[in-house]
């Protein structure tokens, strides 16, 4: 017999329209039943847009955790309350999807993967740039060994004019940081999954705040204020794993670049290399001879299989439901997002320090 499960959405704001919600709404066997925000009329839109049957209304995430019938939560919430928000839920038998970055510190983020193990709920992260298809693609040929052993990687999240104005970005007390912990976590994400490897030994990284005082500056979505730019606005590291592979992380929201990518990585490994950057292209050689190939990824051809196109945040969500439902691993796990998590802080204390840091 079929479940239809029911979900809360805790955060009625931009990522919750963009990506959970529309998503959500295209699967047959769910159902949004709650909606929490601290602005009520945000929670009533999203209930009257999306909500199922009697959806109710909420303001205080914990009344939401008090309602029994509800199966799983979906955290969309500022960087400084998943962690809060997420293991409350667990410890109410609820599974969860958190927006990323998991949290806000790595320790929080820790608590967020033992609190799935003490319940036995599932828990994911929203690294939903996984699910694109040439992501989806590269992953299967670093799977399959295409590449070798991939020994350099780097990871893309550069923007030159292009700082988010709205909601609490620029706040370092609510994000915990700027476009390394926004922009960075995606392509740091992307980098680790390609090369199956999540044991740092040591980071170097560098921050900046070098335009961000800038009065009336260029930018996407107009300019920003700079009393209330209290993030960087580029940063960079270098990874060394333990097993000899470097990764170079580069992020920013406004850098006087022209080579911009964002959510995009570079694999280079003994048997093959390939990068996002103008597509997906893979390198290597063969019979003495250099050769470079682009990988058509466009839907077409065989109509049951390749002709089919599915946008890579109504991927995320139905794969999401079927661990759930299959008793499987989500794409995701709170282990890998927790790595992530612990290496982008790893790079704000060097930048902050000066000085290396060091895991155990």
């Amino acid at each position: 017999m079929s479940i239809t499960y029911r979900i809360a959405i805790i955060g009625c704001g931009g990522i919750a329209n963009g990506k959970h919600m529309p998503s959500l709404s295209k699967l047959n066997n769910v159902e949004m039943v709650a909606f929490c925000d601290i602005v009520p009329e945000r929670a009533r839109e999203a209930a009257e847009k999306y909500g199922k049957g009697e959806a109710r209304v909420y303001e205080d995430y914990r009344e939401v955790l008090q309602d029994g019938s509800i199966d799983i939560v979906h955290v969309c919430t500022p960087n400084d309350s998943h962690a809060e928000i997420t293991i409350a839920a667990l410890e109410a038998g609820k599974h969860v999807m958190s927006e990323k970055p998991m949290a806000k510190t790595s320790e929080d983020a820790r608590r967020m993967v033992e609190a799935a193990k003490r319940t036995g709920k599932k828990l994911t992260v929203g690294y939903n740039n996984r699910f694109r298809s040439d992501s989806q693609h590269l992953y299967k040929l670093c799977q399959d060994g295409e590449l070798g052993e991939v020994y350099f990687a780097k990871a893309h999240a550069i923007r030159r004019r292009a700082v988010p104005t709205w909601g609490v970005f620029l706040d370092e007390e609510k994000q915990g940081g700027g476009p390394l912990i926004d922009i960075g976590t995606h392509a740091l994400d992307l980098t680790l999954w390609m090369m199956n490897n999540y044991e740092p030994k040591v980071v170097l990284g560098t921050s900046y705040h070098k335009l961000s005082q800038r009065e009336n500056a260029a930018n996407a979505w107009g300019p920003w204020d700079p009393s209330k730019f209290t993030v960087e606005d580029s940063a960079f590291g270098m990874i060394t794993m333990k097993n000899g592979a470097t990764i170079i992380l580069e992020s920013s929201w406004a850098l006087n670049t022209l080579e911009v990518d964002e959510a995009k990585c570079t694999l280079c490994g003994t048997e093959g290399g390939a990068d996002m950057k103008d597509g997906l292209r893979i390198n290597g050689e063969k019979h003495s001879r250099l050769f470079t190939t682009e990988v058509e990824l466009k839907a077409g051809g065989v109509a049951f299989y390749d002709g089919k196109t599915e946008s890579p945040s109504d991927l995320e969500m139905r794969l999401w439901i079927q661990a759930i439902e299959n008793d499987t691993e989500p794409v995701v796990t709170p282990e890998q997002a927790c790595v992530v998590s612990e290496i982008l802080e790893a790079i704000y204390e060097s930048a902050r320090t000066g000085q290396a840091v060091y895991f155990d």
